[in-house]
Order: structure tokens, then sequence, then C-alpha cells
């Protein structure tokens, strides 16, 4: 296998299988040890099956992995054929108004950590703080503070280790307690293990454009009413700030919605590519596009096409294999059986294509690539459907009278480790650097070069590429380096030097043929001002995006990826 030293530190530390605390397995065996989970599926749907045809699929399965053309989601690769056996990445809890509800949702989202999964909740439910309590003739306490419960339960867990609990807290705008919502995560050290999102609605929207009031409810009564653009501004700046909170469009997610007759559609996972119903879970996988390309240098389709018909039957036998922290999200899970397929690897295709991130014509392919993802996966799964019965929910869907799968089927993520195992750049993402340095679990330091640059500088002779090296270790991009070619300048961009347009303009034509969402941040220098990033927001409803994560440089400490030397990015 051709895996970086990276890749193996990572596999070594989160995801080979130990025994009193010492690696008991090879990457290889933990391909194999998936590959036999996954394929073991086969009987489940097919009783009389060959033992012999189960074996060809787990090879199949196998060699997929292996030769990282595909990567399913963290939870998979390290408990598939293991006691614990959880093997998605996404659920959403719903989050109601009693103290039962509301503590039944901290022990189920316990569960779910626990098992190495990754929660949502809207906390719209919950009454305003201040409200009366009729029980006990006491006031609420209000979302944020029940969210820092949730936070403490997170804390305590911390995933036995193996990933950091983590989860999404979203409240819709028109909350009487949004203003404290905004403001919760001012403070770096506050809810650490929470990312935060407003769910905005199609009418404040609206009232932001025509900048007028907008009413803040509950329960169908007004408890104030406010000027939308000076709500929205609250927004920006915090982003701004430290890049919190995030933004998701309510209206949008449930338009995708493919079961609208089972819920709305109030909450996404952690990342936010991946819209749930309470007690819904999604497992997800990626393809390697840097992979699907052909000696000559263009997009291979028929390698393409192939890694998409055996992703999607791998990601429905998941479904089957996998053990659900509660029988609810088993029963959920098995009546919808959504799978998110996305990409990983797009930066570094467009290196190998010499295009630019930032060029029209990328953008233009990024649209063809998905479309064909989106089109076979469809197809794909109508396949599956004919083979082993469509979703039992699909009388309630948008499929209704034809034959479907799975409800979903793609979904971008933003692949942090997996993509650092395949060795590809991550999810959609333009490469942060070309050369950087990254902390892993423990304060562990990683450094590491593109390897598609790192091919190119291997063209030249080697003085000139070990001073193009140290020149690019300490600013992380080409621009000040003398003597090379100015199309490799042009071509080989990190995040930093595409506009954030240009990341708005790459988000929308992932997420135009995408069934679920589009994990992205919008990279701002830390000059940026804060109407760049209202103007991102604004530019990302019109475009049709399902929502926005933005992020300026330098405006947070202990940042997840360090550019270079010097400047930081998380």
């Amino acid at each position: 296998m051709n895996l970086s030293p990276n890749a193996l530190t990572i596999l070594e530390k989160r995801y080979l299988r130990k025994e009193n605390g010492k690696v008991v397995e090879t990457p290889e065996e933990m391909f194999r040890r998936v590959a036999r989970a996954i394929a073991e599926a086969e009987f489940a749907f097919n009783p009389s099956i060959e033992p012999e045809k189960v074996d060809e699929i787990t090879e199949i399965f196998y060699n997929l992995m292996t030769s990282l053309d595909f990567l399913p989601n963290s939870p998979t690769l390290m408990n598939a054929g293991r006691e614990l056996g959880q093997l998605a990445a996404c659920f959403v809890l719903p989050v109601g108004d009693s103290m039962e509800e509301i503590f039944t949702a901290v022990k189920d989202a316990a569960l779910i950590h626990k098992s190495g999964g990754g929660t949502g909740f809207s906390f719209s439910r919950l009454r305003p703080k201040n409200d009366p309590v009729r029980t006990t003739g006491g006031v609420a306490s209000g979302p944020v503070s029940f969210m820092k419960v949730f936070n403490a339960a997170t804390e305590a867990i911390k995933q036995g280790g193996t990933r950091r609990g983590a989860n999404m807290g979203i409240l819709r705008v028109d909350h009487p307690d949004i203003r404290e919502f905004i403001t919760c995560k001012a403070d770096n050290n506050e809810l650490t293990n929470f990312n935060i999102s407003v769910g905005l609605t199609k009418e404040f929207m609206e009232a932001v454009e025509k900048n007028e009031l907008y009413h803040l409810v509950f329960n169908g009564r007004i408890y104030d009413q406010v000027p939308a653009a000076e709500l929205f501004d609250l927004i920006v700046e915090h982003a701004w700030k430290n890049g919190e909170p995030g933004i998701v469009f309510l209206d949008r997610l449930n338009e995708g919605n493919p079961t609208p007759a089972l819920g709305e559609i109030e909450a996404t996972n952690p990342c936010g590519e991946q819209p749930l119903l309470g007690y819904e879970a999604c497992n997800l996988g990626s393809i390697n596009l840097s992979h699907m390309v052909t000696e000559d240098n263009t997009i291979d389709w028929d390698k393409l096409d192939y890694t998409v018909k055996w992703s999607v039957r791998f990601l429905d036998n998941v479904i089957e294999v996998s053990q659900y922290p509660l029988e609810k999200i088993d029963a959920m899970v098995k009546g919808n059986r959504k799978i998110g397929l996305g990409v990983m690897g797009w930066a570094d295709l467009l290196f190998k294509l010499m295009i630019p991130y930032n060029s029209p014509e990328a953008i233009e392919l990024a649209s063809r690539v998905m479309q064909f993802i989106q089109e076979k996966s469809h197809y794909y799964s109508s396949q599956l459907a004919l083979e082993r019965g469509s979703f039992p929910n699909i009388e309630h869907s948008i499929y209704k009278g034809r034959p479907m799968r799975n409800a979903t089927c793609t979904t971008i993520a933003p692949t942090g480790t997996i993509s650092m195992i395949a060795g590809t750049s991550s999810g959609i993402e333009p490469v942060f650097s070309l050369a950087y340095v990254k902390h892993v679990l423990d304060g562990e330091e990683l450094v590491e070069i593109n390897p598609v640059f790192k091919k190119l500088l291997d063209t030249l002779e080697p003085s000139r590429r070990s001073a193009v090296i140290s020149q690019v270790i300490e600013t992380g991009n080409l621009q000040k380096v003398q003597g090379i070619p100015e199309r490799w300048k042009r071509v080989f961009v990190t995040a930093l030097e595409i506009s954030p347009e240009y990341h708005i303009r790459m988000q929308a034509a992932f997420q135009k043929y995408c069934d679920n969402a589009v994990s992205k941040t919008v990279n701002f220098p830390y000059t940026a001002t804060k109407e760049d990033v209202r103007k991102v927001y604004l530019l990302a409803y019109q475009l049709g995006c399902k929502g926005v994560t933005v992020y300026r440089s330098g405006s947070r400490t202990n940042e997840v990826l360090t550019i270079g030397k010097g400047e930081k990015k998380a």
C-alpha cells in the first residue's frame, strides 16, 4: 500500500486495533477487516448467495480502499468487524421542551459520542429564557444554558479517546433568544465541543434585503420585533471575529428533504453537510478524485463510474452491518437508508489537470463531475432497489412510484482525517498550503508537502528544488518564489489566495448536484472586513447554497492547520 508517513501515524494512533495499548493490526489487515465485515451484509440481503461471490465482493471492497480510490467515514474504518460495530458518522437528535426530553437527548448524545459519532441538535423548541415554567412556578433558563449541559457531557466522554466529541447546535433566527445564541461563542473557551449555526428562513432573508422589521416568536406568540438587517449584521460580526456562528438556510434544507411526510429537517451533523430528521443517522464515504485521472491527464470517467457503483453498494451494506446505539435510530436509518457519497482530492485533481481552482473552467468542471456522480449514484441506487427492494419509507417520499434504495445518495463531507490517510486534499477545499504543519491528537506535529506539487518539484534540479521547498515551507505558497514558471503560480493557488467569491461559487457548483449539503469553509485573510463576510453570506444565499461557514485567518488560537511556519489557518 502507498501510505505516507503521516497516514501511518494517524492510522496507528486512531484506527488500527490495539491490545493493551499496543497496535496489533497492519493497515492492510484493517482494510481486510472492514471489507469482510461490510461484504457480510450480502448474506443478509440474499441468504442463498454463494460464499465465493461474497469473497469476490470482499476483494472488490478491499481493493477500493487499499488503492485509496474510496474511503468510508472514520467510524466504519475504526469499528467494522469489531465489537463496538457502530459505523455511522452523523446523527441528529430531537430536543423537546421538557426536562425529560432535554436529558433524554443528553443521554442519547452521550451514547452516540461513546460509539464514535457526532450529533446535531436544533434547540429551537426550547422555550426562551425567563419564560414561566408552570409545573415548578419558576422560569426557564433558555436554549443556551442547556447547550452548556450538552457541552459538559461531551467533554466528559471525549468519545473514548479516538475522536473528539462533536456537536452542532442550531437555533432558528426567529427564536426570542437568538441574540444570546449568536454571541454564545464570542469567548473561544465557551462551548468548545459545539459548532453553532443560525437557522435562517426565507422570510428573514427577504426582510434583510428590504430592510424590514422581523418578528421573534415562540409558540405563536410575538416576543419582539427587530430590524432584520441589524440581526444579520450581528451574525456577520461574530462570524468575522472567530468563525462562529455559521448559517444554514432552513427552507433550502427542506426543499431537499426526500421524506417531508416524516417531518421537517431542523438540524445537521457537526460539519453541516448532512441535514437529518430527528433520530436519523447517515454513513458517508468519499471518492478520491485525484485518482480519477488518465495517463494523459484527463478525467477517467469509466473509473469514476466503476468507483461510484461499488461505493454505493458498500455504503448501503454499511447500513445493514452497523449497530446503532438506539433502537429509534436503527428504525429511522433502516426506514430511509440514507447514504452520503462524496469526494476528496478535488484541489489535487485540478493541480494534475493544471486548472486554477479560482477559474471559470474549474467551476464548470465541478458541476460536470458532481452531476456525473449524482446521476450515477442514483442509477446504482435504483439498480440496488431492483435487487434488494426500495427503502421502506419510499411511499412517504419524493421517489414514490419508482425504485430507489436510498433516500439520499450524495453528501460532500470535509474528509479531515480520511483525506490525510488517502494522501490527498480534503473534500472540495483548496489546499491550505503547499507545505504545512498539522497538529494532531496529543499535540504531535506532522509536516506535509502537497504530493502533486512534490512531483512537479522533482522536475527541477536538486539545489533549485530545495531552495523552492524552503521558501514554500516559510510562506505556504508560491507567490514570492523566484524563477519558476508563472503558470505554476496561477495553478498552485492556496485557500487564502482564492477570493471568497470563488470559494462560494465552487460550493454552489457542487451543491447543485448534491442530495444533502456541502461542507466548505470560506477562507478570508486576516485583513478581511465585516462587509466582505456579509457579501459572501448574501452570495451563498443567491447561488443556492444550503449553508456557509467562514473563517478569517488568525482569528482563533489553537488552530488545526498552520500554513508554512507563519500565518495560521483552521
